[in-house]
Parts: C-alpha cells; structure tokens; sequence
C-alpha cells in the first residue's frame, strides 16, 4: 500500500505512525507547506520521502492534514490528479463547508469526509505519535458519497488503529463539535487573555497559578492558524454556543451579586454530572 500525507504535524503524523504499526510493508510518504517539517517527519521515520507529482497517481491513500481554509481547494485539486482507485480523507474539524464545496466533484466517490476527536495543544511532527488515536471516536459524514470499495479501504484503517466510528452529516457534526471542541477552545484561550491581561499589575496571578488554571489553559496553546479558520467557518454554530455560554457566565455573575449561594450549589451541583457522563463515553 502507498500512502501518502499531506500535512505532517501532530494529526497527520500520528495518522501515519499509527497506519505504520499495522501496515509495515506500506510506502509512507508526504509533503508539507514547510520544509522543515518534510525534513522532521523523514528524520523521525514518520515517512521515507517527500511525495512527488508522480507518487499522487500510484497512492492507495492519500491523507489530508490543513488547516480547513485551505482543503477544499487542495483536495479538489488532488482530485483531479489521483488515479482511480486512490481515496483521499481528510481529517478537519469542519465539515459543511467542505462537503458542499466537493459535493459536485467528478471524483466525489473517491473523497471520505472524516474527523478523528483525538490531539493534544501541541503541533508539528515532533508531537506526532503511534497511539493518539487509540479507542478515539472518528466521525464519518457522508460515508454513502464514497466508493464502497474505498469505504472498506477507510474503515480497514480505522478499525486497525482502534477507533471508534460515528456517522453523521455534516451540519450536525459541526453544530457538535461548536460545543464540546470549539467553544472549549475559545474558553481555554480567553482566560488566558484575561489573566495576561493582569500581568503587568499583578504579577503574582502567575505565581500563585496552579494545576487548576494550567489544565484549563492548556488549549490556549494551540495555533491560532489553525484555529482561527474553524471559528470561521463554523461560525454560525460558534456564535450560538458562545450566546449560551455567556448567558450562563451572566447568570452565575447574577446569583454571585444577589448572594444566590444556593443557586451557584445547585448549579454546580447539576454540572458535577458531567463526570458520570464523560466515564460512560470513555468506558
């Protein structure tokens, strides 16, 4: 099998190491839009060589690792170039704008539109790992778009690297993952900002900072590359999440001027279920 990556960081990389445990005789290799990471991933044994035009047409599997602004047109234009029998995955946490920019593509059937729920506030391929994607959930949107035979390359690789599956389209996968991944971000980089924002003045809120505040920022390290193109692209889905959020911000706010205690040990009281529910996802 040749495989080919097109993005080497922490996603597409571990993709690679992961398909490389179980697939040791495949042809791994990849490009990137810098340099240096083509040269990381090679010294890393992530993949044997940079792709050339010409390794495109014999790939079995092509995966798709950019930043969401950039996919549609880079996939499309894969698309035409790829043999018949290649597939082409991409792995970005948008969905709906992509579908419907591919929807009409002659090579459409060759395209699976998929989004593992697995990485880290890390990048490139030095962060890239073999196991990143153990018992994680991958969401497939419009897997009845794809070729049957491709469908059954894809789901032979996800099952390999012990993943979970979840179908849905591609409007709901974005309005799910506003929610539990977007919005979670967006939380985790604005109180960064706020506690920054009182660096100056008050430099003992770094000092005194525990592993409370570091967990809770530990997203906000992530690449605003990255990131800033989902908020865009999901932005109808962000905006109503964030209009709930805030709500929620203003009516603990509320009961914290009114000295509402009983309202704030109910409410927290109520969120506390959010353990039993995340241990029966993970169990």
């Amino acid at each position: 099998m040749n495989v080919i990556g097109v993005g080497l960081g922490l996603i597409g990389g571990s993709m690679l190491l992961g398909l490389k445990k179980h697939y040791p005789n495949a042809r791994f290799l990849g490009i990137d839009s810098k340099e240096t990471h083509v040269k990381a991933a090679i010294d890393l044994n992530i993949i044997s060589a940079e792709a050339e035009e010409e390794d495109f047409k014999t790939a079995d599997l092509i995966i798709v690792s950019i930043p969401v602004d950039k996919a549609a047109g880079v996939i499309s234009d894969y698309l035409n170039r790829i043999g018949a029998h290649t597939l082409i995955i991409d792995r970005g946490s948008t969905k709906e704008e992509l579908c419907k920019a591919l929807e009409n593509h002659p090579k459409r059937h060759q395209f699976l539109a998929a989004h593992p729920i697995a990485g880290n506030e890390f990048s490139g391929p030095t962060a890239a790992i073999d196991h990143l994607f153990d018992h994680k959930t991958m969401i497939i949107c419009e897997i009845e778009k794809t070729d049957p035979k491709l469908q059954n390359l894809a789901l032979e690789c996800f099952s390999k690297m012990n993943m979970k599956l979840r179908f849905m389209n591609p409007k709901a996968h974005n309005k799910h993952m506003a929610y539990v991944s977007h919005l979670s971000h967006i939380s985790s980089f604005m109180l960064g900002k706020t506690v920054i924002d009182k660096e100056e003045d008050e430099r003992n809120i770094f000092d005194l900072a525990g592993s409370g505040f570091e967990s809770t920022v530990r997203l906000a390290k992530s690449n605003p590359k990255t990131w800033v193109p989902i908020f865009k692209q999901n932005k109808t889905f962000v905006i109503e999440a964030l209009s709930e959020y805030i709500s929620n911000l203003e009516h603990f706010k509320d009961d914290l001027l009114k000295d509402n205690y009983d309202g704030l040990d109910t409410k927290i009281t109520n969120t506390n279920r959010v353990k039993e529910i995340l241990e029966g996802i993970h169990n």
